[in-house]
Order: structure tokens, then sequence, then C-alpha cells
């Protein structure tokens, strides 16, 4: 459903790899976008302001610190009027320190920033995985929901499932004849993957329609929820290899938390790696899927889809040369 308006909108988060997807989205629906971004962005800096401008074609690019509530108003919003802000944004590493100051306070900062501009609209992209906070950066990113949700602005929080990045990074390993990693059996959890594009389309079109507005949307991509093990058959068919799989217990993640949570105590850096491994250990045990709260299960036919493209049918297009995953600060194998 769409209204037809274009709309001046303000994307963070612009340099991701769904940040890129979500400009290009709301392009093509005609908003009038201008994306802030840091002028060293992408992973490790890597991408400077011309290429930032080349990757975000048709829309205005500017550049400045999204933590520093002054460049915001100066660099970013420059004392114009803007309808919406959407927002990509997201900690690189999900340590405390650093989730804290990108998913709570960053944003903090661009919704009083972008109130002062007239915005009244407001779509944030999230996590599936707040809906069961452990970890610091979910319990970052609830804060901010929260005070979204309270700001009298119009809002849509998205809570993807699984990226296509994020479940792609073992094609190499499988290339150079090495086993699938699977924590326990490769079955203790499923996800109903979500490509970049699709997730972008969907955000993109949360200006648009009503029945998503001051909603927490869940969502995942299409077909049928799919387990790591699934995961791996599909990429040696695609090799054509006999599968091959190598378990790592999750007590071994356990081991590894318990040991750098312990020497955390005499050397701070090995507290944050504690808080990595955490989050290694959260995505090895838990779904990410609808969870009900009602029985504390995950469901996966209460977990909406939307889109074309398949985790399998990406699959495809990678090991036929047709697609590349930049996974940055994502990488886990």
């Amino acid at each position: 459903m769409t209204d037809g308006t274009a709309r001046r909108v303000m994307l963070l988060g612009a340099t991701g790899t769904i940040g890129r997807a979500t400009a290009r989205a709301l392009v093509r629906r005609g908003h009038h976008v201008v994306c802030f971004v840091r002028p060293r962005a992408g992973a490790g800096g890597a991408l400077t302001p011309d290429r930032s401008t080349a990757l975000l074609d048709g829309a205005t690019v500017r550049f400045g610190d999204v933590t520093d509530p002054a460049s915001l108003a100066r660099d970013g919003f420059c004392g114009e009027p803007f309808d919406a802000l959407v927002s990509c944004l997201a900690s690189r590493t999900g340590a405390p320190e650093d989730a804290w100051a990108i998913d709570h306070q960053a944003h903090l900062n661009a919704l009083s920033a972008a109130r002062d501009a007239g915005v009244r609209q407001m779509v944030l992209l999230s996590a599936i995985c707040v809906q069961k906070p452990l970890l610091a950066f979910q319990h970052a990113k609830r804060a901010f929901e929260t005070a979204l949700m309270g700001s009298g602005l119009t809002y849509s929080i998205v809570r993807p499932t699984a990226f296509f990045k994020s479940l792609s990074g073992q094609l190499d390993r499988l290339a150079r004849g090495k086993p699938f990693l699977v924590f326990g059996d490769g079955t203790l959890t499923a996800c109903k993957p979500i490509g970049d594009d699709d997730l972008a389309d969907y955000l993109a079109g949360c200006l648009d329609d009503p029945d998503r507005h001051n909603r927490i949307l869940p969502i995942g991509g299409p077909g049928a929820a799919i387990t790591p093990r699934q995961q791996g058959e599909r990429l040696f068919a695609l090799l054509g290899r006999s599968p091959r799989f190598r378990t790592v217990p999750v007590a071994f993640l356990d081991a590894i938390i318990a040991t750098l949570a312990t020497l955390g105590h005499i050397a701070p850096k090995l507290k944050e790696k504690a808080e990595l491994a955490r989050i290694g250990r959260y995505y090895a045990t838990e779904s990410m899927l609808v969870l009900d709260p009602a029985t504390g299960r995950y469901d996966a036919e209460a977990t909406p889809s939307t889109g074309s493209e398949t985790l399998f049918d990406f699959y495809e297009r990678l090991v036929r040369g047709e697609a590349t995953i930049d996974r940055g600060d994502h990488a886990v194998f």
C-alpha cells in the first residue's frame, strides 16, 4: 500500500549492505533521500567520501558524526525540514560500550535532531533477538525502542531474522575441502533468513503502509525455517561434494566465556571479548524466530515472511559467482 507521496527522508547507517539496499528502495519509490555517514565509513573505515557517494547513487550524501548531536544538526539535517527518519544504524561489534553508544545514545541524538527538523515518522531497523534480551546490545536496542515508542512519532520497529551474509561465511571453508561447523547436531536452532533487497523494500514500505505504523514488526524471508545442518547440506550439494560436518560443543563456548570473564578482571579488553563470545553462544543456541511468550518456544509458523529470494537461491548465486558477501565485523568463521 502506498499513498504516492514523496517524502524527505534522513537515512542513517546507509553504507552497510542493508543501508545501501534501503537507500535504493527509498529512491525507487520517489523519496528525496539524504544519507548521513561517516567521512571514513564501512568496515575499518575503508570507504572514502567519494566511494560512499558512488555507492549511494540517487541520494544526497552528507558527512559527519552520528554520535555528536551538534554534527547531526549542523552537518546532517542542516536546518532543513524532513518528513521521516529511517535508521539502519547498528553497533559494529555488539560490545557493551559500542552498543550503548550507537544502538542507544546515537539513536537518541538522531531522534532529538529529527524532531527539531519536523520529522513525524521513524522506521527503525532493530533485530528479532531483542525479544529475549540477554546481551548488552540487545538491552541497548530495547532501550531505544522504548524511547521511540514514547516519543509521539509514528513508528515502525522492524525486527528481522537472520541475514544472508551472516549465514554464508562457511562457503570458503567448504570450497577448501573443510567440514561445515555446527553447534550440537546442527538442529539446535532455525531461522527464516531474509535478503538485503527484500528487507530494504519492507523497510521503505513502512513509510506508506498504515498497517505497519506504531507496531513492532518481526519479519523473515520466504520459505520454511532452516537449520544450520540444512544450510550445510545445501552448500555441499551446490559444490557437488558429500556433506561433512564437524560438531562444536556448546560447552566449549561456555568454557571460553568463563575463562575470558575471569581474565577480564585483570585485562579489561578480555572482558569485552567475553561479551563477544556470549554473542556467539546466543546465536548458537537461540533461534531467530518469533518467540511465543506463553510457551517460551520459538514459532516458525508465527514468524511472518516477505520477499522473493530464499537463502538457498542466494547460495546458488554465490556459488556461481553472481553474488558476493561483505560481512565486515560480523564475520564468525
